[in-house]
Formats: structure tokens, C-alpha cells, sequence
């Protein structure tokens, strides 16, 4: 006797089989197919949860596969799956053979889902989403899963659900289908709709931040076309206030990317509402592990950058982040996609987020924080006025964790210099809801731009549609090739540089890249090599 259950692992998980055969023997549950610490305990948990919900656990020999057998299974979705294929094994619930004359037995190919308390109530796992997902495409219709998980089960209105909150409510549903061919008629819980919280609550306003005229510009053409953005400059600018406040500008997501956004969230466990409809926003500290930031262990899961998918990783204090960190975004910002390798096979996982990077200018902080026009020159002669404590060659080696591989995927870069006095106490700024209509009309028009192509946002144009949609006109054109042979731009850099530009003129609803398009374009790209004059290119 078998019946369906679900294990999370890599990005899609794996359908599990779990049959049940029970023979004269001493009495004792043996559970195979690389069964790890949590499945192995299954087997007392299920005992106890049979005794207390007023079931005879069967006094036998009883054999548990979990199939496939080639794949490590770990967590504790895996008990209720376990204590009803016992049970259907046993004959105190309806095995699939034993069903009405006229219930086929693939009625009762049924996904099962729940960790079991002693007690025998149910507790919810991580992954029902993502298990709904991966049974609906396997052609299972049917599901019984906790009650916390049927909401979460049932997002994508599509199969038969049962809400369980017990043992004994679980054996009813599973004897109802097999009887019947159909489940009790409630239905998953539901709960009085609420009232969207407005993103500007969540994250703040951008109206709440003086001055940053050119930093808040950057976010907005970030947010509108998907491109990486690197902020730098002394601590107290608003460097990392205001890239928090990036989400209370993005657009919605699409329907599809919601699902799949909310999948990937339900499988990593950290799920904790319904469908997530807004980009997410995902900030790591720096003292995260490779396996956190990319992905992986022991049972692959997905890592920050997969959290991040259709969102933003901003990653604040960046250079504090482990160098082998860094370098290996490089090949996940190009590809959208990071594979990790293990034993059993490759496991991809997607990674198709936009990179925001804050920084200071050196590992003191104090490089700018009250910058001269002859701030670089004064440093170099150990009179730095700000009062910076680093030598060139710790400033260098703070800089060299980016590397150039990794910066040159970084489309806009932006100076940000504390505020001064009259920018902190101006008038009132713009609000995010403006800009948000900006980014929102920007996002329709590129999906319209790239319907049924697979591509999402103008920084994700392959070389191709970058030349078919970044036509420049005669005056910016050669604008931009006098700013070319100045700056000794690589290949990746030129098609970045049309790319910001086209979404510059989608913010601006134009057809055309002009030559204020691609001037802007370029001054976000800008960055001296020499960190002493990074605070000369802002101007």
C-alpha cells in the first residue's frame, strides 16, 4: 500500500512514494530509502500519535520504503504520509484496491502532507505551496495537509484540498476519498480579506530623506529596469536608509511571479502569509556563509540570491562580505540561475534578482566624510582633512574584494556625500508614490516590449534585443561615442550603459533614446579606478 507524499530540495522538490508492508516478525518499524535523522524519528512520533488519537499501532513487522531510494529525505513532512500508509496497510483505513466499485484506484493518488505531534495533532510543514505545485504537474488532484498549510496549499486554485488539524480528522478525509471519491465538503479555512498595507508603511517614504537628489534618481532607474546599483561613500549619507526604502517604489509583481516568488519562500520555510505580490527585498548581514548567500547544504535549499528571485539583494556593509562570497554572484547575475552540484546530480536553482551593493570609501568610514576639492592629494601626503585613518594600500585592498569582473555587472554607481546643512533642512522631498507611478508605467511598457519572450526588464535584453531596442538618434549617438574612447568602456559595459538608457527613456515614456538619455546613462556609470578619486567622479 502506498500513498504521496513531498520532500523540499533544490527548487522543485521531489514526489515521494511512501508504501507500507507489514509481516509477522518482532515487532519494529524499519524505514529505508535514505531516510535522514527527522524521517528516522518518524517512527516513534507515529507510535505515540497512534496511541493518543485512540488507534492500535499494528504489533508486526512493518517495512517503510520511501521511494525514490536514491535521494536523501529529511524534515518531518513526511509523518502523517507515513502513519496512513500504516493504517491502509493494517486495513484500518481503506487501502486504494478497496475503494467503491465505482472509484477508480487513481482517485486515490493522494498528496499527503504533516509533521505529527505526540499528542496526535498536526503541525504545518515547509513547502506545501511548492508540494501543490509539484503534484498538480505530476497529475495529483487531491491533497490533505494542516490546517496553518491550506491556505498556503490552495494558492493556486487548482486540485481538491482537505484541512487537517488532527490524526483522526486526517484518517476521516483519507476514508472519505477512498469511499466516496471526494473529500468532506469544507473546504480550506478562510479568513476575512484584508486591507493591502501600503509599501510606504512598511519601508518608509522617500520623502523622509533630505537632499540625495542623484542617489534617489539611481534606485528609480534601478527599480524600473532591473539593473545592479552600487552606492558608496562616508558613513551618515543615507546609504543604506534609502536602498531600504527601494521596495516602497517597485512595481507589483505579475501573477506568475508571485507564484513562483511564494514557492520559493514556502520551500526555504520562511513563508509567512499567502501570496506574496510585491518584489521581495532581501537583506543578508555580512557574516552570512557561501551555502546562505548561494544556496545548498546537505539537502539543497535555496539561499539568499533564490529568496531574491524578480526582487533585490542589497547587500549593506558589501566589502565586509567574505570575498569568495562576492565572486561567486558573478556567474548567478549573468546566467539568473546558480547551479550546485552534488552527488546525485546537478540541482539549479534560480537567481534572477538585481543586485544593490553599499559601501564606504575605506575601511575607516571617514574617507569624505567632510570632502575638499584637495582631499585626494592631501591624503596622499597623510594630512587628510577628514581625519582617515587608512593608508593606499588598506584602502586598495578594501576596494580589490569587488573585483572588476564583478563591478563591471554593476550598471549604476553613485556617489553619496552626507547632506549638508540647507539640504537637511529644506522643504519637503518627493514621495515614493510619485516615483512608483514613474517605475510602474516604466515596468508596463517593457512587459508589453517583451511579451511571450521569457525577458522580464530591460537590463535582462540579450545583446541582440539590446540593438533592436536601444537605437539611438544621430545627436546622441555620437555623444556616446566621444564618451566611449574617454572612459575605455569593456563590451559588457557599452550594451549597459544602451540598456540604462532605455529604461531612462521608458521612465520618461519616449520611443527614443536622446542624447540626455544616454549623457545620464553614462554619468551613473562612472567611477574612477583610483578609490582617492571616486568622490571626483559625482559631479
Amino acid at each position: 500500500m502506498h500513498v504521496m507524499a513531498y520532500a523540499p530540495y533544490g527548487a522543485d522538490g521531489i514526489i515521494i512514494r511512501v508504501e507500507a508492508d507489514i509481516r509477522r516478525g518482532i515487532p519494529g518499524v524499519d524505514i529505508t530509502g535514505l531516510a535522514e535523522g527527522a524521517v528516522r524519528e518518524a517512527r516513534e512520533r507515529v507510535r505515540a500519535a497512534f496511541r493518543n488519537s485512540g488507534y492500535t499501532f499494528p504489533q508486526d513487522r512493518i517495512l517503510i520504503n520511501l521511494a525514490p531510494a536514491g535521494v536523501r529525505k529529511d524534515g518531518a513532512s513526511l509523518d502523517l504520509p507515513i502513519a496512513l500508509a500504516v493504517m491502509a496497510a493494517s486495513g484500518t483505513i481503506p487501502a486504494p484496491e478497496e475503494g467503491g466499485p465505482e472509484v477508480p484506484p487513481s482517485s486515490m493518488n493522494v498528496m499527503i502532507l504533516g509533521e505529527l505531534e505526540l499528542s496526535g495533532r498536526l503541525r504545518p510543514v515547509r513547502g506545501a505551496l511548492a508540494a501543490a505545485a509539484a503534484a498538480l504537474h505530476a497529475g495529483i488532484r487531491d491533497f490533505i495537509v494542516p490546517v496553518e498549510n491550506a491556505r498556503e496549499a490552495a494558492i493556486l486554485s487548482e486540485g481538491r484540498y482537505a484541512a487537517a488539524a488532527t490524526l483522526g480528522e486526517a484518517v476521516r478525509a483519507f476514508k472519505t476519498l477512498a469511499e466516496t471519491g471526494a473529500f468532506p465538503p469544507d473546504g480550506p479555512p478562510s479568513e476575512p480579506a484584508r486591507a493591502p498595507v501600503p509599501p510606504v508603511a512598511l519601508y518608509g517614504d522617500f520623502a523622509e530623506v533630505r537632499g540625495q537628489g542623484r542617489y534617489k534618481r539611481a534606485l528609480e532607474i534601478a527599480a524600473a529596469g532591473g539593473h545592479n546599483l552600487l552606492a558608496f561613500g562616508p558613513p551618515g549619507g543615507g546609504k543604506t536608509m534609502l536602498a531600504r526604502r527601494m521596495p516602497s517604489i517597485m512595481a507589483s509583481l505579475e501573477a506568475w511571479e508571485a507564484v513562483e516568488v511564494t514557492r520559493l519562500h514556502s520551500l526555504a520555510g520562511q513563508l509567512e502569509g499567502g501570496l506574496i505580490t510585491r518584489s521581495p527585498f532581501r537583506s543578508p548581514h555580512h557574516s552570512a556563509t557561501p551555502e546562505g548567500i548561494l544556496g545548498g547544504g546537505k539537502t539543497v535549499r535555496p539561499g539568499e540570491i533564490s529568496l531574491a528571485n524578480f526582487g533585490v539583494l542589497f547587500l549593506d556593509e558589501a566589502p565586509e562580505f567574505r570575498a569568495n562570497v562576492l565572486q561567486a554572484l558573478r556567474e548567478p547575475l549573468e546566467d539568473r540561475v546558480i547551479t550546485i552540484s552534488r552527488a546525485q546530480g546537478p540541482v539549479p536553482l534560480p537567481a534572477d534578482f538585481q543586485l544593490i551593493l553599499a559601501a564606504n570609501a575605506c575601511p575607516c568610514g571617514r574617507l569624505g566624510i567632510r570632502f575638499r576639492p584637495e582631499e585626494p592629494r592631501a591624503h596622499r601626503r597623510g594630512t587628510s582633512p577628514s581625519g582617515c585613518f587608512c593608508s593606499p594600500d588598506e584602502i586598495h585592498r578594501y576596494w580589490r574584494k569587488f573585483s572588476g569582473a564583478l563591478l563591471d555587472r554593476v550598471e549604476l554607481r553613485t556617489v553619496v556625500i552626507p547632506p549638508d546643512s540647507k539640504e537637511l533642512s529644506g522643504g519637503r522631498e518627493e514621495p515614493s508614490e510619485t516615483a512608483a507611478r514613474r517605475v510602474s508605467q516604466a515596468v508596463e511598457i517593457q512587459r508589453e516590449r517583451f511579451k511571450g519572450t521569457g525577458i522580464r526588464r530591460n537590463a535582462r535584453m540579450t545583446t541582440g534585443m539590446t540593438e533592436k531596442y536601444c537605437a539611438l538618434t544621430g545627436e546622441a549617438q555620437g555623444a556616446f561615442h566621444v564618451a566611449l574612447e574617454k572612459l575605455n568602456l569593456s563590451g559588457r559595459a557599452f550594451h549597459s550603459i544602451l540598456r540604462v538608457g532605455r529604461t531612462i527613456a521608458d521612465l520618461e515614456g519616449k520611443d527614443a533614446i536622446i542624447t540626455a538619455h544616454i549623457l545620464e546613462a553614462v554619468q551613473h556609470r562612472r567611477m574612477g579606478e583610483d578609490p582617492y578619486d571616486i568622490f571626483n567622479t559625482g559631479s
